[in-house]
């Protein structure tokens, strides 16, 4: 295979591009005591990187729906990767060099957002616009990849810090940035093709003005809540219905599910010549809603964890699923469809986890049975996607 002439080396690039979107989001997660006890930064402060990281995120989203298209897919790919590497080695070094260590951290978050976002915006476009058969198979193989770099990351950064210690966190950064580096020159060299012609893709007000995207953009929401606001507290569920230390819980619950996620993306992209992708968007959903009254109601802290875990797989094809429908209903999208609806995923990723935590502070700080009001995400997604037969070839 050539680099310079085979599209299937851009779609490689494209799987490294989601590793290292799921290194720049779940390693820092990971590092946040470390942070606490090295710099001495109170965990309300640190939550902080956390908002700024999605702000982040969110206003690239939004900008990239106007300015990829005029720079091309190629420049700000690179431009992605660079950031996302900057950001890391930033979060082994800048602590130490500014006069307060959070600074520092902050200014790393906002670099490797920056390159998450543009990430996010740019990889589904350039593997769609590859010239290959069958584009929602390999939209859900290319999305499955950011399941395995989450599961990698959180398997090798507690080896890393169970057996070479947490003294030398700087070091695991650094090795992890070598990811977006090395990927940084693998898309220098690849063909990259565009998803529409100069002057020929939709604006964003040309796609607001459709109700078919805004029936889009509520299944972009459902699918980010869904997913979300069961994996960002099956960690809880493992070390408070369990007892087992974090470590464990980080296995059994955020990893466990990442791998059943990866595992029906996997799936489908095996099988998808078989499968009405409508319809498995809609047994999907209400299989979600059920694994959420599962996690909620089950008597026995085991099953609790487990209908988490099943979860993971039950999500796997929402968000690459919505967007190969999209795709599909709006071929002149072009990079603004992309760019809106991740728009609308992370605005969902946000919603999801927040709607679950609010509503259980309300009763009593009660996780397991405010779990239950995060049905309503894949209840949404089912009637939407139920509607979407009969209008999704309106534009």
């Amino acid at each position: 295979m050539k680099i310079r002439t085979d599209y299937r080396h851009t779609i490689y690039a494209s799987y490294i591009g989601y590793i290292t979107q799921a290194v720049v989001n779940n390693l820092p997660t990971l590092l946040f005591l470390t942070f606490r006890d090295t710099f001495g930064i109170s965990l309300p402060r640190i939550t902080l990187l956390i908002t700024f990281n999605f702000v982040t995120q969110l206003l690239v989203d939004m900008a990239g729906a106007k300015f990829v298209d005029r720079i091309g897919y190629r420049p700000c790919i690179l431009a992605a990767h660079v950031f996302a590497a900057a950001g890391l080695c930033g979060m082994a070094t800048l602590p130490f060099l500014t006069p307060d260590p959070f600074a520092g951290l902050l200014i790393s978050t906002v670099l490797y957002a920056v390159g998450g976002g543009l990430t996010e915006v740019l990889i589904s476009p350039i593997v769609e616009a590859c010239p290959t058969d069958n584009k929602a198979s390999v939209m859900s193989l290319l999305h499955s990849f950011y399941c395995w770099g989450t599961v990698g990351v959180i398997l090798l950064a507690t080896a890393f810090l169970t057996f070479v210690g947490r003294d030398h966190w700087r070091l695991l950064c650094a090795l992890f940035a070598l990811i977006p580096l090395g990927n940084t020159v693998y898309f220098s060299l690849v063909p990259i093709a565009r998803l529409t012609e100069e002057g020929e893709g939709m604006t964003p007000g040309g796609l607001f003005r459709s109700r078919l995207f805004w029936l889009f953009v509520l299944l972009m929401i459902a699918s980010g809540a869904s997913e979300q606001g069961m994996v960002q507290w099956a960690s809880a569920f493992a070390e408070s219905g369990l007892g087992v230390p974090k470590a464990v819980g980080d296995l059994l619950g955020p990893c466990l599910f990442s791998v059943l996620m990866g595992s029906a993306r996997v799936f489908y992209a095996k099988m998808s010549e078989k499968i009405d992708l409508v319809s498995f968007l809609i047994v999907s959903g209400v299989f979600c809603a059920l694994t959420y009254a599962a996690a909620s109601l089950s008597p026995a802290p085991i099953l609790s964890l487990l209908a988490c875990a099943v979860c993971g797989a039950t999500v796997g094809i929402l968000w690459p699923g919505v967007f190969s429908v999209a795709s599909a209903s709006f071929p002149k999208g072009g990079t603004a469809l992309f760019a809106l609806l991740a728009l609308a995923g992370d605005l969902g990723c946000a919603g999801g986890p927040t709607t679950v935590g609010l509503l259980s502070g309300l009763i009593g700080d009660d996780l397991k049975k405010g779990l239950i009001f995060g049905a309503v995400f894949p209840i949404l997604l089912v009637v939407c996607a139920l509607r979407l037969r009969t209008r999704k070839n309106e534009k």
